[in-house]
C-alpha cells in the first residue's frame, strides 16, 4: 500500500501492476493475443523492425515477442504429431523444393507448424492473415525471426490487410509460384492486381467456403487459369475442422467475451452445414433451446431429425437470447432483423467472411458503439436497447478465443499434401478448374492421426478384398460415399 501511494493517478497505479505483474511471472500469456494491453498504437507499418539475422523483410506487432511466440509453436507441435510426422517423412525428399507459396490464413501457433513444415520440406514462403482479428502477434514475431516474411497483426484496418496482401505479392525478384489461400481474398487480389502472376503458378489451394464458392465461380465463368484444389470439401477439413472444431470452439469464444450461461437460453443457429451441425450439437448440451434457419430441405429434415426446430429468423428474432451465423451467405441478418431484437441479445457469426451480418447498417448517427472489451461492442438504439456485437461480425472462434490444435493439424496436413500434389503433378494430370483432393490422401491424412488415440485398423484379408472390390490398402470408399 505504501508502494502504491506514491502513483496517485489511475495510470500511475496501471503501469505499477502491470510491472510487477511482468517481473513476477516472466511469461507471456497467449491471452495476451486476444486484448488490447498494448500501449503501443504506432502502426507497424511505421515502425523499422528486424530480426537477429539483420533481415526486416517482415512487417509484425513486435519482433521482441518472438521468443514467447516459439513456445506457443512448441506447444502446438505437441498436438499436431501427425504434420511433424509428415515434415520428418518428406524432409529428406523436399518435395516442395523450388515452390515459392504465398499464402493468406490467420495465423496461430498452430498454422506457424504447417508454415514451417512446408519450409523443412524445401519451399519458400511469403504469409499473410485473412482475417484482422485472428492473428496472434507473438506468433507472427516468431515466424518473421525465423526468417518467414510474413506481414499480420492482430487489429489491422482494411487497408492495412490489402497493404499485407500486396506485400506478400508484390516483391522484386521474388514471383509465387504456389497459392494458399483461407477465403480467396488472396486469390482475388493476384487476379485484380497482378494477373500475369498466374503465367507461373501451378496451383491454388483453398480451404474455406467462401474460398471455394468463389473458385467455383471463376471456374464457370471461364476466368479461371490455373487448377485449384477444393480441400474444404475433403471429408477430412469437413467432418473434422467444421464440425468437431467448431462443436468446441463456438462455447470457449462466447464464453470468454460474454460469460453468459446456455441453459435454458433461447438460441437461433441460421445454417445447418457441417459448421452449424457442430454448434447446435454443443449448445444442446449445455441445455439451450435451440431454433434452426436453413434453405436445404436436406439440411433442415437433419435438423428436425436432430431434434431441433426448424424456422424463419422473422419468426423467432424477437425472443432469442443469441443469434449465430454460418451459412457462408450474405445479409443473412439484416438491420431490419436487429432493430427487432430484445435487449441484450448476443449477435456473432461462425461463418469465414463479415459479410453474414449487415454491421454497416449499424454505423449510422442515431446508433451508439460501445465498446465493453476487446472484441465486445454495445450497439445502443435510440431508446436504450443494447444488442452485443461480437468481433463486429468476424469469425468468432478465431477472433475471440482459440481453436482445437489437434483438429487444426487434420487441416493442416491437408493442405500440404495438397500443394505438394499440385506443385508434383505432370502437366495434363489437372486442368484449369477446380478438384476434390483424391480420396487416398484423405485417408492418408486420417491413417497419421490414429496413432494419437492408440487405434488399430483392421486389415482387410485377400478373399474379403476381393468379394468388395477394393485394394486392401485403399481407397475403402468411392468418391460419392457420404461420410
Amino acid at each position: 500500500m505504501q508502494e502504491f501511494s506514491k502513483f496517485p493517478t489511475k495510470t500511475g497505479r496501471r503501469s505499477l501492476s502491470r510491472s510487477i505483474s511482468q517481473s513476477s511471472t516472466d511469461s507471456y500469456s497467449s491471452a495476451a493475443s486476444y486484448t488490447d494491453s498494448s500501449d503501443d498504437e504506432v502502426s507497424p507499418r511505421e515502425k523499422q523492425q528486424t530480426n537477429s539475422k539483420g533481415s526486416s523483410n517482415f512487417c509484425v506487432k513486435n519482433i521482441k515477442q518472438a521468443e514467447f511466440g516459439r513456445r506457443e509453436i512448441e506447444i502446438a507441435e505437441q498436438d499436431m504429431s501427425a504434420l511433424i510426422s509428415l515434415r520428418k517423412r518428406a524432409q529428406g525428399e523436399k518435395p516442395l523444393a523450388g515452390a515459392k507459396i504465398v499464402g493468406c490464413t490467420h495465423i496461430t501457433a498452430q498454422t506457424a507448424v504447417l508454415i514451417e513444415t512446408l519450409c523443412a520440406l524445401g519451399a519458400q514462403c511469403r504469409w499473410s492473415a485473412c482475417n484482422i482479428y485472428s492473428t496472434q502477434n507473438e506468433v507472427a514475431a516468431a515466424l518473421a525471426e525465423a526468417g518467414v516474411a510474413v506481414f499480420a497483426w492482430k487489429g489491422e484496418s482494411e487497408d492495412d490487410f490489402w497493404w499485407c496482401i500486396d506485400r506478400c505479392v508484390n516483391m522484386d525478384g521474388w514471383q509465387a509460384n504456389m497459392i494458399l489461400d483461407d477465403g480467396g481474398d488472396l486469390t482475388h487480389w493476384v487476379y485484380k492486381k497482378y494477373p500475369n502472376v498466374f503465367k507461373k503458378i501451378r496451383g491454388i489451394v483453398e480451404e474455406s467456403v467462401t474460398g471455394v464458392h468463389r473458385l467455383y465461380q471463376l471456374s464457370k465463368a471461364g476466368k479461371l487459369c490455373v487448377p485449384a484444389m477444393n480441400v474444404n470439401d475433403s471429408v477430412t477439413k469437413q467432418k473434422f475442422d467444421n464440425l468437431y472444431c467448431c462443436r468446441e470452439s463456438i462455447l470457449d469464444g462466447l464464453k470468454r467475451t460474454t460469460d453468459v450461461m446456455f441453459g435454458g437460453k433461447q438460441v437461433v443457429v441460421c445454417g445447418y452445414g457441417e459448421v452449424g451441425k457442430g454448434c447446435c450439437a454443443a449448445l444442446k448440451a449445455l441445455g439451450a433451446i435451440v431454433y434452426i434457419t436453413e434453405i436445404d430441405p436436406i439440411c433442415a429434415l437433419q435438423a428436425c431429425m436432430d431434434g431441433f426446430r426448424v424456422v424463419k429468423l422473422n419468426e423467432v428474432i424477437r425472443q432469442v437470447d443469441v443469434v449465430i451465423t454460418c451459412t457462408g451467405n450474405k445479409n443473412v441478418v439484416t438491420r431490419e432483423h436487429l432493430d427487432r431484437m430484445k435487449n441484450s441479445c448476443i449477435v456473432c457469426n461462425m461463418g469465414h467472411s463479415n459479410t453474414e451480418i449487415d454491421v454497416t447498417s449499424l454505423r449510422t448517427p442515431e446508433l451508439t458503439w460501445e465498446r465493453v472489451r476487446s472484441q465486445v461492442d454495445h450497439v445502443i438504439w435510440p431508446d436504450g436497447k443494447r444488442v452485443v456485437l461480437l468481433a463486429e461480425g468476424r469469425l468468432l472462434n478465431l477472433s475471440c478465443s482459440t481453436v482445437p490444435t489437434f483438429v487444426l493439424s487434420i487441416t493442416a496436413t491437408t493442405q500440404a499434401l495438397a500443394l505438394i500434389e499440385l506443385y508434383n503433378a505432370p502437366e495434363g494430370r489437372y486442368k484449369q478448374d477446380v478438384y476434390l483432393l483424391p480420396k487416398k490422401m484423405d485417408e492418408y491424412v486420417a491413417s497419421l492421426h490414429l496413432p494419437s488415440f492408440d487405434a488399430h485398423l483392421t486389415e482387410l484379408t485377400d478373399d474379403q478384398a476381393k468379394y468388395l472390390g477394393l485394394n486392401k490398402n485403399g481407397p475403402f470408399k468411392p468418391n460419392y460415399y457420404r461420410y
